[in-house]
């Protein structure tokens, strides 16, 4: 019953906050529950990241499938500043990534965190969820930044 409150809770902040990602997800997951479909909750669980960072993979690449981006633009990212800096965004985030998901073999009980703070943004930041392994390279960076701080003034 905890999680069905907690879900109905989830709802309402979504419909207040105007997220209709967090609204859609929680009606869905209790629709599930109710309905005694819990047994697809593990596999939603273990997949359900796969398949989104899949269909969210997809609608970046739509524009090279549909030839929207020619070979000059590709070539431009080699040549021009935003597109080094674009290329050198792509690796940090990868690289963070990796030390998000270190950190979480560590300290798996910050996903806990992550997945509050990860809707806290939805919500009031108007963030797009793209997965807990960057908020998670961000907390290592960010809990790094703290420990070398707290470093200084002990």
């Amino acid at each position: 019953m905890n999680g069905n409150i907690i879900l109905v809770t989830l709802i309402v902040i979504g419909l207040i906050g105007r997220s209709p990602i967090i609204t859609t997800a929680s009606c869905m997951l209790l629709a599930l529950k109710l309905v005694g479909l819990m047994r697809f909750f593990p596999t939603m669980e273990r997949r359900g990241l796969e398949l989104g960072l899949l269909f969210l993979t997809i609608g970046v690449l739509v524009p090279f499938a549909s030839e929207r981006i020619s070979m000059k633009d590709i070539m431009s990212v080699f040549t021009s500043w935003p597109g080094i800096i674009a290329l050198l965004g792509g690796a940090i985030a990868t690289y963070m990534n990796g030390k998000g998901l270190e950190l979480l073999k560590i300290d798996p009980q910050l996903i806990v965190g992550l997945v509050i703070g990860s809707i806290f943004g939805i919500i009031f930041l108007r963030g797009i969820p793209v997965g807990p392994l960057m908020a998670a390279g961000i907390t290592a960076f960010l809990l790094k930044v703290a420990y070398f701080i707290s470093d200084k003034f002990s």
